[in-house]
């Protein structure tokens, strides 16, 4: 079984640390723009800014980190983003304690953590191929997702709670924190990681920030799945905004049934985590790609329905329960599977290429769906996300007969 399978010290304390590290994104999920409308008053156009022009300004910054992250340490690199990221989320308490917060610096802010967290998610997976066999990488990643959802549903309803009782930025605090134990736990993993070489002669060319996406278009599986997931993730969280508009404010639900609207079908990331193991034990990877990458993208348009009443608050949490167990027993085997398809020394700047790809998809369609719902109304905007994403499964391939690269060997297990 996934739960009790043994991974050793050292992946504990990695695990460990991203447990801190996302219970505490967990509690300020959304923070940024709350304190945006609750400290600043901002209108609807500067926290559709906040939403998508910072990610997306962040992911083109994280553009030449890849090559840097590549060829360093991969514990490091982890430790100073966490750093980043706690440092510049303090700002924030700290601007808001003498009067001088304002939007630039909740931008500036939202920019830098884009960045970091782009190049974390870089360095930590290039770390995880060498810290864990093969044999285990999906029981790894199914151990972070798992975390994942359990974060998302636990830490917004608390964090919501928090902010009543202490104050709107009690929450960056507690994201702030978070960074930092993180980076402490990072700290305590041991184990000898030497600085990886690079295979060519000029390793820092200016064409080594598109290896990742070289790489990855090359691949016809990965390029596949690259495109995949860019239309069923960009979509989806593009609804986001626009299912607020309509449930708050059109049909009137309170914000705590918005709250647990989203809170309880999370707990649904922790059943999809769990399967994925024995999922693929018994169905196959390529199957579980298939069959699994298609289910997760069959549910968003059931939104468009969504009524008044106790019926609509179902309604909502069924569809998002559905979206996220398919999600959650995906992502660790995309993760995987990926990981398994990518040299060692592409590994950094592939899942770099990878999450900006991401990015940048979240934040278009975000911007879109926005104007299409202030110019058509919030149903139309989810009617549009809904079709969109029952073409993704067209692009998922049908089987995988591409070179396995076998992980080289590690130095940095304890």
């Amino acid at each position: 079984m996934v739960a009790r399978r043994r991974l050793g010290r050292q992946f504990g304390r990695l695990w460990a640390a991203y447990a801190v590290s996302a219970y505490g994104s967990g509690l300020g999920f959304g923070a940024l723009p709350l304190i945006a409308v609750l400290v600043l008053h901002a209108g609807p156009a500067e926290v559709s800014a906040l939403s998508a022009v910072g990610p997306a300004v962040g992911a083109l910054i994280a553009v030449p980190l890849a090559p840097w992250v590549e060829f360093r340490r991969k514990r490091p690199v982890m430790i100073s983003m966490d750093l980043t990221r706690f440092a510049a989320m303090a700002t924030i308490p700290v601007a808001y304690a003498v009067g001088l917060l304002g939007f630039v610096q909740l931008l500036a802010v939202s920019i830098v953590v884009a960045a970091a967290k782009i190049a974390f998610g870089a360095a930590s997976g290039a770390h995880l191929k060498a810290l864990v066999r093969p044999d285990d990488l999906l029981v790894a990643n199914a151990r972070f997702e798992s975390t994942n959802w359990s974060s998302i549903a636990v830490g917004p309803p608390l964090g919501g709670a928090a902010i009543g009782l202490f104050g709107p930025v009690t929450t960056v605090v507690a994201d702030a924190l978070g960074y930092l134990l993180s980076a402490l736990g990072i700290a305590a993993i041991r184990g000898r990681e030497e600085t990886p070489r690079p295979t060519g002669k000029a390793p820092v060319r200016a064409g080594a920030l598109l290896d990742g996406w070289r790489h990855i278009m090359g691949h016809p599986v990965l390029r596949a799945l690259y495109l995949n997931n860019m239309l069923v993730s960009g979509p989806i969280m593009a609804t986001e905004p626009v299912l607020a508009v309509l449930l708050l404010r059109q049909l009137g639900f309170a914000p705590w049934q918005y709250g647990l609207a989203f809170a309880v079908p999370c707990l649904g990331g922790l059943v999809g985590s769990r399967l994925a193991r024995r999922t693929v034990d018994r169905y196959g990877r390529d199957r579980v790609l298939r069959t699994v990458g298609t289910l997760r993208a069959v549910w968003l348009i059931g939104l468009v329905f969504v009524r008044p009443g106790v019926v609509g608050l179902v309604t909502v949490m069924a569809v998002e329960l559905a979206i996220i167990i398919n999600m959650s027993l995906y992502t660790p085997v995309l993760a995987t599977y990926r990981l398994e398809r990518t040299p060692g020394h592409l590994v950094a700047r592939t899942l770099t290429a990878w999450s900006i790809g991401q990015q940048a998809s979240i934040a278009v369609f975000t911007a879109l769906g926005g104007l299409l719902a202030d110019a058509t109304g919030p149903r139309t905007a989810l009617a549009a996300a809904g079709l969109l994403v029952l073409t993704a499964p067209l692009l998922l391939p049908r089987r995988d007969r591409t070179p396995y690269h076998q992980p080289e060997p590690s130095r940095s297990r304890a």
